[in-house]
């Protein structure tokens, strides 16, 4: 008798809350799948998705971009459809400046198989971004859309898988991480130099590199303090415009559990503090990020990433210090490192390239993988002045 008024006290203890309470658990709605997409991956990782705005016929080409705060459209875009704006006194910050825009208010995004409605576009001038990627860039899709659902992004199929909020099911196996979110998500990584770092970074699928870090954290952090090989000037470009910035390698850097070894690393002068510095030290670009199949969820402030077929993919240690752009249907230099392989090949502002060893394509994307080709000598067939002439180059390794 004893025993069982043990047992009977015990099941008390256990099943009746503190307080006299009933607990109660309550749980979320299943997400529901909505629609998938597929996607274009340019130069570095960069995603590339069709999409419509309101009622216009024309469809347009959007970067997938968790490292932009909104949404916005191209200027040359807006004139070209004559899409009303409307002026405004709000700026937005880039690595490449400050800048006042316009907006396009309580419209509406088609994506295949989903309307995203009262959306507020930003105006920003993209022609750097154009020019770059030899493709009209007509807008920027980012928090404004990503934040509303859960977005998994399959790099191995080229496509995006776009689910409701609620409780999600993630892919088996890979590894979970919880960044902090503000408009942007930002994870906490640990990356050794001489010594080991830990610092946050914007996790960031606009920018089509791997790592970057600002010359403030450097500074202050004395990471690559100890290289005996500096770092080489390069040119870079963003939203804002065209900068200068010089690139090296980090022994290690590593991602949840994740490791990649001998990283290519942009180091840049952040004027506008577009970085937030010092609470974050720099970004992380998707050409690390491409390596996963990644789910972003906004909501539950969750990230997860699943190694792809591309995890194991070579880095890209050649530097050339050549910088092209596509302009009037032309591939045009733009800029000359002074001591780079470029320079020593013959290379100057404004010459014309029309073909690379026997690619005549004029695919600007095209050329430039081949200029990351280490161990192997370049031909160009170039226009300058009206006249074509031949030159060599052999691009050098920035290990």
């Amino acid at each position: 008798m004893r025993y069982i008024r043990y047992i009977y006290v015990l099941m008390i203890l256990v099943f009746q809350p503190m307080g006299g309470k009933a607990q109660e658990l309550f749980v979320e709605p299943p997400s529901t799948f909505i629609t998938s997409f597929s996607f274009t991956m340019l130069n570095g990782g960069v995603i590339l998705v069709r999409a419509g705005v309101n009622d216009y016929a024309d469809s347009l080409n959007f970067i997938l971009d968790t490292g932009s705060g909104g949404i916005s459209l191209d200027s040359a875009t807006v004139v070209d459809l004559d899409i009303p704006i409307t002026p405004s006194e709000k700026t937005i910050k880039g690595i490449g400046g400050i800048r006042k825009v316009s907006f396009l208010n309580n419209a509406t995004l088609r994506l295949p198989g989903l309307a995203v409605e009262n959306l507020n576009f930003h105006v920003n001038d993209y022609e750097i971004l154009t020019s770059v990627y030899g493709i009209k860039i007509d807008g920027i899709i980012g928090y404004s859309f990503l934040s509303q659902y859960i977005v998994n992004i399959n790099y191995d199929f080229l496509q995006i898988n776009v689910f409701s909020k609620g409780e999600y099911k993630y892919p088996s196996g890979g590894f979970m991480l919880y960044p902090m979110f503000t408009a942007l998500p930002m994870q906490s990584l640990q990356f050794t130099d001489d010594r080991k770092f830990v610092q946050r970074f914007y996790l960031d699928t606009g920018a089509g590199l791997n790592f970057l870090l600002s010359e403030s954290y450097l500074n202050d952090s004395a990471v690559l303090k100890k290289r005996r090989k500096p770092p080489v000037v390069t040119q870079a470009e963003g939203v804002g415009g065209k900068m200068s910035m010089r690139l090296t390698t980090i022994k290690e850097l590593k991602v949840g559990p994740y490791r990649f070894r001998w990283v290519p690393t942009y180091l840049f002068k952040d004027e506008y503090n577009v970085t937030n510095y010092p609470f974050v030290g720099g970004l992380l670009g998707n050409d690390i990020l491409r390596r996963f199949n990644i789910t972003f969820n906004y909501a539950k402030q969750q990230v997860h990433i699943l190694p792809n077929l591309h995890f194991k993919d070579e880095f890209d240690y050649a530097y050339s210090g050549l910088s092209v752009y596509f302009i009037d249907e032309k591939i045009v230099v733009d800029d000359v490192v002074p001591a780079s392989p470029a320079e020593k090949a013959g290379f100057k502002k404004e010459d014309i390239i029309v073909a690379i060893n026997n690619n005549t394509s004029n695919n600007i994307q095209a050329y430039k993988t081949i200029m990351q080709t280490l161990g192997q000598k370049l031909k160009f067939l170039v226009i300058r002045d009206g006249m074509p002439m031949m030159l060599s180059m052999k691009p050098r390794s920035i290990l």
